[in-house]
């Protein structure tokens, strides 16, 4: 098996049962059952989105600011086309 980490879980007791039995029935260990619902919900979960470059830590300024704001700290703006 490639390198692994052990984790500890701590079940409700009818969770606990449930997996239990899906091992036994499938003939998979319950660790390897474990990491096929956690990789399954996490590839469902959406990707944080980028932060702010530094726009949203100043409350005085607006949108429309912008890039005044980038050209003064970064110098020339490039437009998107």
């Amino acid at each position: 098996m490639r390198d692994v980490e052990k984790t500890t879980l701590y079940l409700p007791a009818d969770l606990q049962r449930a997996l239990r039995d899906a091992s036994d029935r499938t003939g998979r260990s319950q660790a390897d059952l474990v990491r096929d619902a956690l990789r399954s919900y996490l590839a469902d979960q959406p990707r944080p989105k980028p932060t702010s470059v530094g726009l949203g830590r100043d409350p005085s300024l607006a949108g429309r600011d912008a890039e005044a704001w980038l050209k003064e700290r970064w110098g020339r703006v490039r437009r998107a086309e």
